[in-house]
């Protein structure tokens, strides 16, 4: 198990569940921590049913924490940027981020934004998915996701 300790918007766990994807991430860290506003996105009625179910039951990796600092919203949505500053005051590097501006916002604070298609090229150089399936089953939701990224994480894992 990886001892590292990672940040999470609401975004990547969405997804993730929703791909039967989000078991992986116990290979990439030992601890996910999100904050209050992500957990209240994730259980938010709008939110699809599996997502809902997945966070009233909680796997023991994941860990609700609230930020003891007031954060700067960046422009963002409050998930983005209350994960952003718990990562920040934590001292924690790497943050599960997706959108285009939340991953800009936590690059420049200094932080290691990872995406889905990081996450899925990751464990698919580790043998443990088929990229191309769950590529497939990210493409099934209302993910975007750049033709051209799909392409250099194939290329990326041919080499490898």
């Amino acid at each position: 198990m990886n001892e590292a300790i990672i940040v999470s918007d609401s975004s990547p766990l969405h997804y993730l569940i929703l791909i039967k994807a989000v078991d992986l991430l116990p290979s990439l860290a030992r601890e996910i921590l999100i904050p209050p506003t992500v957990e209240r996105e994730l259980t938010n009625d709008a939110t699809p049913i599996l997502v809902r179910e997945w966070i009233a039951s909680p796997p023991e990796w994941l860990r609700i924490l609230t930020p003891q600092n007031p954060f700067e919203s960046f422009g963002l949505d409050a998930g983005e940027a209350e994960a952003i500053a718990l990562a920040t005051e934590l001292k924690i590097g790497p943050i599960l981020i997706d959108e285009r501006k939340g991953f800009r916002v936590a690059k420049a604070c200094g932080l290691e934004p990872i995406g889905i298609l990081a996450i899925l090229e990751v464990c698919a150089a580790k043998r443990q998915i088929d990229f191309d399936e769950y590529i497939s089953r990210l493409l099934a939701t209302n993910f975007r996701l750049h033709d051209r990224l799909i392409r250099d994480a194939r290329q990326r894992l041919q080499r490898s």
